[in-house]
């Protein structure tokens, strides 16, 4: 095994040169601001961004004037036994606005046997059906999925005291 080559090369040095910093000697002194100048309001970048509205948003989608008209009034509608409405309760399973502004909201209750099984989806459509632009409500309620305190809203379960 002795009488092997070394299969490396081996390299004494005295010392290694540090590498150069890297160094930005192109840009330009900042010129002094005059105390009026550092008072004058600098542009703002986002001007006007904040307060745009979304291009070309259909009224029937989310941001459009019927879909949030319509959560706007099931916001209004409050559960009975409940102090909190039937939006932010989780009740609401979804809002559709067909091209025509004809809308179908599938809803459930908390419980097949809830006191306002008959009259709350009657109230629903009533109450959506005023929104101005809406040709048609409709409502449809489902038992599947079963509803459940996990679909409340973070606001909900804070008026409830359980966050």
């Amino acid at each position: 095994m002795s009488n092997e080559e070394p299969k490396f090369a081996v390299e004494e040095v005295a010392e290694v040169n540090a590498p150069r910093r890297a160094r930005v000697d192109d840009i330009p002194e900042p010129a002094e601001e005059t105390a009026a100048e550092k008072l004058e309001r600098k542009r703002d970048y986002l001007e006007g961004f904040l307060a745009a509205k979304p291009e070309a948003v259909s009224p029937a989608e989310p941001g459009g004037d019927i879909y949030e008209g319509v959560i706007a009034a099931l916001k209004e509608i409050f559960d009975p036994e409940i102090p909190v409405n039937i939006y932010d309760l989780g009740l609401i399973y979804g809002v559709d606005v067909s091209d025509e502004s004809d809308v179908t909201v599938t809803m459930t209750l908390t419980t097949p046997h809830c006191p306002v099984a008959e009259s709350m989806p009657g109230e629903v459509e009533l109450r959506v059906s005023s929104v101005p632009g809406v040709r048609d409500a409709e409502v449809n309620l489902v038992w599947d999925p079963a509803w459940d305190p996990a679909k409340m809203s973070d606001e909900a379960k804070l008026e409830l005291g359980m966050l």
